[in-house]
């Protein structure tokens, strides 16, 4: 939340790093609505704005009730700021709830908007519901002779841009210099290096703009490492396509967006690391995903579990925050359920608007649910409004033939995917427009061998059938597609049309590949033919070219049912760790009545166009590879 003006006298010097501070009531439970008791060296937090009283408690464990009981020890005796603890057992410590607020508020400062340079005051629901029970809850341990920290591992699941990356951080760097870790090693750690860097970026920025920490620090920005030489302490960055993530000995692990982790490894790896220190933390923070047989999501309904009933891991913290499946996703009452921070730091406006692209665009209502209201989706979702595909449409042709004579020696880019054997393949041809506000022409042929009609047909009552008739779709002779008669087909629109590139999916086969190059008198060898994975990566670009011309009318289709039915069945994924990325959902072609192929030909013949328009450097076909001789 912005940062408040002190009244005089209320500062907090931090000197000595590594002593200890005061802060909320104390008591067996802390609710998320109940504020910290201001004390006379720690300001109390601004009232709630009205958005943040509308939400409800999140999902996350309370203490007290069907927690453990407590267990008889000796007097905390913990102090800051002149204030001592004097709770026994198992407690809510209100000193040293309040060291680590204060040091937030008296060490680091916000590093990116208009609060840059400002002191980090914690808002109210990080400290109720997130800092106060997970930094301030102890118990005596018998093997330490103190009192350390009940948890050790902390679950975090927010929306996006609700202040994970800064509050992460501020943890990492509060273990790091101010929680009395002799030795002190922090990881924090991602799916790769470059989501890692997200976390350690911020917490880099904020000692450089610390005057404490920036003399006690050092810095070594390209190893990714922030050194405490006082204390022998470091924190630096782990990810998980690193090789060797053991013989680490963590006090600290910080794991940002587990969503994008594709196998517990570098979880595990961390997680049994932790034993040979009194009161490790590991912090985990994510937002809800889209698979339901992925390891984040196995964690997700395990964290779930532990919120319901605490005493099945009593060392483990939840602070979950998910829009219910039934709730309005439309109701700005329901934001706040996952955004706390909607109307302090995140724009309540930018909320607004991304739910009205949502309802006018099915494709991105799923990304919507998951990214805002913390929802877990399915990791598909249709893509394309078909009123605006029929808008589109361009002059409409009664065969494929009807204006074929129009487009005769004009520029054009081609896109393919002949993997398919024994189903359904397409090859597709995007024309340079006359000028830069005219439609782009879109031509595609198709191919099934006869074995694949009588399958889709009995799903699809008998379009195939109708199809072949027509001329939109070619049927071969056999079980499998006859690869001489597609090579025939696509040497005519080379002899009829002046094919400048093409990209394919690199599962086209080789020979097939180099064949169709020949034939179109392309130099795959110099970056006229580009092959490669439909990643997200290689996909987006070119799906999003395609949806953006449709959506202007300039993706003539000219009416092709057989690409109608592609792009109405067409689904897609989109990137764990990017939402922006997507890529079409492969339909499981033995029991799916869909076929999507004028789909991925459309965006790699968009994408072979881009390319050309972006210059002459293209990856060539034999990049990765090497030349194929047949």
């Amino acid at each position: 939340m912005p940062p408040k003006k002190r009244r005089r006298g209320e500062r907090i010097t931090w000197l000595a790093i590594g002593q200890q501070q005061p802060s909320p009531p104390d008591g067996d439970v802390v609710e998320p609505d109940a504020a910290p008791e201001p004390t006379a060296s720690l300001p109390a937090p601004d009232p709630p704005t009205p958005i943040e009283t509308q939400a409800p408690a999140p999902r996350r464990r309370l203490h007290g009730g069907s927690s453990p009981a407590k267990s008889a020890g000796p007097v905390c005796g913990h102090t800051w700021a002149g204030q001592r603890c004097d709770e026994r057992g198992e407690h809510v410590c209100a000193t040293r709830v309040a060291h680590v607020c204060g040091f937030f508020a008296e060490v680091l400062v916000h590093t990116k908007g208009r609060w840059t340079h400002q002191p980090f005051v914690l808002a109210l629901w990080q400290v109720a519901g997130i800092i106060a029970p997970l930094f301030g809850t102890v118990v005596f341990s018998d093997e330490a002779g103190t009192y350390v920290r009940r948890y050790r591992i902390a679950w975090i699941e927010l929306a996006r841009k609700n202040g994970k990356s800064e509050l992460l951080a501020g943890i990492a760097l509060y273990l790091l210099v101010a929680d009395d870790e002799g030795g002190a090693e922090i990881y924090g750690c991602a799916r790769d290096r470059d989501q890692a860097r997200k976390v350690f970026d911020v917490a880099e920025r904020m000692v450089k703009l610390s005057p404490v920490l920036s003399r006690r620090l050092k810095i070594y920005s390209t190893a990714k490492r922030i050194v405490d030489e006082r204390t022998g302490s470091w924190y630096e960055i782990v990810a998980a396509d690193a090789a060797g993530n053991l013989g680490h000995n963590p006090h600290g692990v910080i794991m940002d967006e587990i969503i994008a982790q594709r196998d517990g490894g570098l979880w595990n790896a961390m997680r049994t690391a932790m034993g040979a220190r009194d009161q490790p933390l590991m912090v985990a923070a994510t937002t809800a995903g889209d698979d339901a047989h992925s390891f984040a999501a196995a964690e997700h309904a395990e964290m779930q579990r532990i919120a319901d009933d605490p005493a099945r891991a009593p060392h483990v913290f939840v602070y979950m925050r998910n829009t219910p499946a039934d709730a309005d996703p439309w109701d700005e009452d329901n934001w706040p359920i996952s955004n706390p921070a909607a109307g302090t730091f995140l724009s309540v406006q930018t909320l607004r608007d991304e739910a009205l692209e949502a309802r006018n665009d099915p494709s991105k209502e799923n990304a919507f649910r998951q990214f805002r209201l913390n929802q877990w989706v399915s990791q598909s979702s249709r893509w394309m409004p078909m009123h605006l595909w029929d808008a589109s449409c361009g002059d409409l042709w009664l065969n494929p033939t009807w204006g074929r004579d129009k487009l005769a020696g004009r520029e054009c880019f081609a896109g393919f995917d002949l993997s398919a054997k024994f189903d359904l393949t397409a090859w597709c041809l995007a024309f340079l427009p006359e000028d830069d506000s005219a439609p782009i022409d879109v031509l595609w042929r198709f191919w099934l061998p006869e074995s694949g009609v009588e399958k889709l047909d009995k799903l699809n009552d008998g379009k195939f059938t109708r199809w072949s008739k027509q001329g939109w779709l070619t049927v071969t002779e056999g079980n499998v597609i006859d690869y001489d008669r597609v090579i025939a087909d696509i040497g005519q629109d080379a002899a009829d049309f002046a094919i400048r590139g093409a990209d394919c999916d690199e599962w086209s086969m080789w020979p097939i590949i180099n064949r169709v190059a020949d034939v179109c008198g392309l130099d795959a060898e110099h970056g006229e033919v580009a092959a490669y994975r439909n990643t997200y990566e290689r996909m987006s670009p070119g799906m999003d070219e395609v949806i953006g011309l449709v959506k202007n009318e300039r993706f003539a289709h000219h009416g092709n049912p057989v690409a109608r039915f592609c792009f109405d069945r067409c689904t897609v994924r989109r990137a764990p760790y990017d939402p922006n990325l997507v890529r079409p959902s492969k339909p499981e072609r033995g029991a799916d009545r869909a076929r999507i192929d004028a789909v991925p030909t459309a965006a790699m013949a968009a994408n072979a166009m881009r390319g050309y328009a972006a210059g002459p450097m293209r990856v060539s076909a034999y990049e990765d590879t090497g030349l194929m001789v047949i």
